[in-house]
């Protein structure tokens, strides 16, 4: 049987010993679901057919932490589908992979934009076989996350992951319009991560609660639906630290490579704050010979600032808020496993 990514066989040690924590907690069931999610996953992309089945299965198995499907799973469960469903199971297990689905397209398409060449220390689709098969392999994998869960019959299910893939696109677009820029603010920059990030973790934790066998299943998305946004937010936040401070052992593409591409991320923003050089520093000059070697003395003047620390309270702060929430949403322990995914957002990044 497969395993799962970082779940139950991922290469960094420490980043097993977390979500394992997690799924030790969730026992025999949570375990076996999400290995149900993983196999699910492995053949909706092999059915693509030669050569995209290929590219779109080399994209899944890459690995990550599979968060979002983690989610949709505890979200059900924490709203009372603790118990294998039968015929619901399967409806669970393709909501779970429909995220997962979204969430790769738009990560072989944020690599076609970007002109990247490593994803989690691999070569990108758009390195291996140029840009129209990374285009349309983001584009086959889009159309299986909703053929998949149109399987389910819920317009409110396809409605929170529409809502969500159209999030996606605005994100990008705003990313795409401050590229460069001098001028982003804070809050200009939480709501490109609110739509570019938060929005699928929102989705994620929507399709699950909906599964809610009794009670106001819509109301229970809402509430979980801004413990997502908290921690998506946080999550985003410390993935723009590491792009700063991280070494490409640890997070599978060169440092500053966010920076190369114009992206201004918070690190960048609070740091122009501090230093006035930085304030008036044109991301363009990276470009061209000797740019990673810019790039990253770039970041050596980020992280002298403090910048990094700042961030990170920020990120802590989101994730605070959102665990001190969880429990009134979902009484008599209820919030533990949720809980415990927003701590593992975090000790990633310690």
């Amino acid at each position: 049987m497969s395993t799962i990514p970082s779940i139950a066989s991922g290469e960094r040690g420490e980043e097993v010993d977390r979500v394992e924590a997690i799924m030790g907690r969730g026992g025999t069931r949570l375990r076996k679901r999400m290995e149900s999610t993983e196999l699910y996953l492995e053949r909706v992309t092999a059915q693509a057919g030669v050569p995209l089945a290929g590219h779109a299965s080399a994209t899944i198995m890459a690995g990550g932490k599979r968060l979002r499907p983690l989610l949709v799973v505890l979200a059900a469960e924490s709203a009372g589908c603790s118990q294998d469903m039968r015929e619901g199971e399967e409806q669970l297990i393709r909501a779970a992979v429909a995220v997962e689905l979204v969430h790769s397209a738009t990560l072989v398409h944020d690599d076609l934009i970007d002109g990247a060449r490593l994803r989690r220390g691999h070569p990108t689709v758009v390195a291996l076989a140029g840009r129209e098969v990374a285009l349309a392999t983001g584009d086959l994998l889009f159309s299986r996350a909703f053929g998949e869960l149109a399987k389910n019959g819920s317009g409110t299910q396809l409605s929170a992951l529409s809502a969500a893939s159209s999030a996606l696109a605005e994100g990008e677009l705003l990313q795409r319009e401050d590229a460069y820029s001098p001028h982003v603010t804070v809050e200009r920059y939480m709501r490109r991560c609110e739509l570019k990030t938060a929005a699928l973790f929102e989705a994620a934790c929507r399709l699950g609660a909906l599964m809610a066998p009794a009670g106001d299943p819509a109301a229970l998305a809402g509430a979980l639906a801004g413990f997502a946004r908290r921690i998506g937010l946080a999550f985003q936040i410390l993935d723009d630290v590491l792009d700063v401070s991280g070494e490409v052992e640890r997070t599978g593409k060169a440092r500053g490579t966010d920076l190369l591409d114009g992206t201004v991320t918070l690190p960048l923003i609070l740091a122009r704050a501090h230093e006035p050089q930085l304030a008036s520093f044109d991301l363009a000059t990276l470009d061209g010979p000797g740019g990673q070697e810019k790039a990253e003395q770039l970041c050596e003047r980020i992280a002298a600032t403090g910048a990094l620390g700042q961030a990170r309270e920020q990120a802590l702060q989101l994730v605070a808020e959102a665990k001190a929430e969880l429990p009134a949403i979902l009484p008599g322990g209820r919030s533990e496993l949720l809980e415990l995914v927003a701590d593992a957002v975090v000790e990633r990044y310690s």
